[in-house]
């Protein structure tokens, strides 16, 4: 009798410890809890592909990437867990990351400073910069149960768009601007070194990264808020000739500059020459057309008044000359 007694009195005690005690959890204001009961999460209706995640995949991955929507816990307490079921917590905090950090192998990509990448020139080049990123609430599926190591494979996946994209990198065609004359003139930019083309379009790098890594949300589970790549360095041995290539450039471009900045003051001298000069032949005609306006109205208002007028001007001119020469009669 003392013995069932015992072996009751221990499970009780077993059951409110496990059961009661250990059975109360909470979650924290930047983390979100999944339940799983043996092994297998709550879930919801529908699944990823009616989520505005989804929007991003291309039609051959959303067969693949069809995920169950499961019941998030949000932040607070206490909850209540029974002894067969399980609790996953994730943070969803945006975490910043260095792109050349490797989870795997920290001693890679030069103990994580410097990522390396070949550009179409077959040039080696180091990359630098940060990677923001963060757990997406809206697929903790993928995330916790997709993949075994997510984020290792998110990097993964980052690099190998990132160093595609350095190797294929091709700048953008020079830009026509106006020159002082109106007619279009080519922008004059070094293009065809890569590096410095990528150096250039530092910009462009980053948003393509961030458009080719939207679907990582609807993938993996990781949401990226952004990548910022800060740095692209030649290898040691190619600094040299690529500063003296960047000076020989400098001195051409400005040159250049200064060409045009001569050939366009010229343009504008001579359209202010060809203004004066139109202005004084319109001076000149001014007069002209004013004593033919006389003419037209004395002429209007009979013979006599033009003849009146002409014999006056006669006159007048009679006056002012020296010598006058007069036809002799037949």
């Amino acid at each position: 009798m003392d013995i069932l007694l015992g072996a009751f009195l221990g499970a009780a005690l077993w059951f409110l410890v496990r059961c009661v005690l250990l059975g109360f959890f909470t979650v924290d204001q930047s983390e979100r809890a999944v339940k799983v009961s043996f092994g297998r999460a709550e879930r919801l209706s529908g699944t990823t592909l009616q989520t505005p995640v989804a929007e991003f995949l291309r039609p051959d991955e959303r067969e693949r990437y069809d995920y169950p929507q499961v019941r998030v816990i949000p932040p607070g307490g206490p909850y209540f867990k029974m002894p067969w079921q399980k609790i996953h917590k994730v943070s969803i905090a945006t975490m910043t990351v260095n792109m050349a950090l490797d989870l795997e192998d920290p001693t890679a990509n030069e103990g994580g400073a410097r990522l390396g990448a070949v550009t179409k020139d077959q040039l080696n080049t180091g990359l630098t910069g940060q990677i923001r990123y963060s757990v997406s609430e809206a697929n903790l599926y993928a995330y916790i149960f997709g993949i075994k190591k997510p984020f290792v494979h998110v990097m993964a996946y980052f690099v190998s768009v990132l160093r595609q994209r350095i190797a294929d990198f091709q700048a953008k065609a020079n830009i026509a601007v106006p020159s002082a004359d109106g007619a279009p003139v080519a922008n004059q930019e070094m293009i065809g070194v890569s590096i410095n083309d990528l150096r250039k379009n530092l910009r462009d790098l980053n948003e393509f990264m961030d458009l080719e890594c939207r679907s990582a949300e609807a993938r993996y589970g990781v949401k990226f808020d952004a990548s910022l790549i800060t740095g692209i360095d030649p290898p040691p041995e190619v600094e040299t000739a690529l500063a003296a290539i960047n000076t020989a450039h400098n001195q051409v471009s400005s040159d250049i500059s200064l060409a045009q900045a001569s050939a366009d003051q010229r343009i504008v001298q001579s359209r202010r020459a060809v203004e004066i000069e139109t202005l004084r032949a319109q001076a000149e005609i001014e007069p002209i057309r004013a004593l033919a306006a006389e003419l037209l109205e004395s002429y209007k208002a009979g013979p006599g008044v033009l003849r009146s007028y002409v014999r006056n001007v006669r006159l007048s001119l009679y006056d002012k000359a020296q010598s006058i020469y007069m036809e002799a009669g037949k």
